[in-house]
């Protein structure tokens, strides 16, 4: 064996990757390793491969897949630093929406450290209620909830405040709504509507929105309050309520945003959660 071999073992304590690990990134061709026994297949590494051991190490301890690393380490190669700068980009904003999340699963555990009745207290009793038809301006997209709906509710209130629409007499008569077409929960890909009930002169030419009219309905409601992640829990009231009275589900669900949650903290927030129904 030459000098300059160096065993797994020895290697793996080295990088501080473990032979299992490493297995693995020889097969996907990450870290081949220099040379492999003739007789017994066992596999050395040479000291130039260190470096690039430690940089695999500390890119998947970053977040990033097998498939990233390799990338990435394919662009430092070629000297490709667009691709490299893409890359980190992309995984800092992931993390940085990995970090919100997890501030709010710490604000939720401090708040519910001795029991799994998590959001037992956030929802009001379920009601029926007439809603009655209301006039909307709308506007749809394909996307995910958590970024589609406030870009959409957003774009609404910005062709409200439009200079060139003509609205002396054009008023919002009420708090704005997430229209749920989807007969299932979709991390990406939801079909999302968002809507804002109007009254007065709307011209909307040129513009990206719908002037609609949503139809009168009976609905089951809860009002939810606290962040809006936690909402789904005013659905699971909602169907319980529905399955135990008979009712069926009549429509897509709406959503309305009851206050402005750039004046109220998340634990103030409170959202209306109604679904149509009918008899069975």
């Amino acid at each position: 064996m030459k000098f300059d071999r160096i065993p797994i073992g020895k290697f793996s304590l080295m990088t501080h990757l473990t032979q299992k690990a490493l297995r693995l990134y020889d097969k996907k061709g990450l870290l081949v390793p220099e040379a492999k026994d003739a007789f017994t297949n066992y596999r050395c590494y040479t000291y130039d491969q260190i470096e690039r051991g430690v940089k695999i190490r500390t890119l998947s301890w970053m977040g990033f897949s097998l498939n990233e690393i390799a990338t990435l380490l394919d662009a430092e190669e070629k000297s490709d630093s667009a691709t490299i700068s893409v890359l980190m980009q992309k995984r800092c904003a992931h993390t940085e929406k990995e970090i919100l999340r997890l501030q709010k699963v710490q604000q939720v555990l401090l708040r519910q450290k001795d029991t799994l009745e998590l959001y037992s207290m956030s929802v009001s009793e379920p009601a029926i209620r007439e809603v009655p038809q209301m006039r909307v301006l709308s506007k749809k997209e394909i996307g995910s909830y958590e970024v589609t709906i406030g870009k959409l509710i957003g774009e609404l209130f910005g062709f409200i405040g439009s200079q060139n629409n003509p609205r002396n007499d054009l008023k919002v008569t009420g708090p704005c709504m997430f229209i749920c077409h989807d007969e299932e929960y979709r991390e990406t890909g939801a079909n999302i509507e968002v809507a804002l009930p109007v009254s007065g002169s709307i011209s909307t030419d040129d513009f990206e929105v719908e002037l609609l009219t949503l139809p009168a309905a009976t609905v089951v409601s809860v009002i939810h309050k606290g962040p809006y992640e936690e909402v789904g829990v005013a659905y699971t009231r909602l169907f319980e309520y529905i399955n135990n009275n008979d009712l069926k589900a009549a429509g897509p669900s709406r959503s309305l945003y009851l206050n402005d949650p750039n004046e109220v903290p998340e634990e103030e927030f409170l959202t209306e959660v109604q679904i149509p129904v009918t008899p069975l």
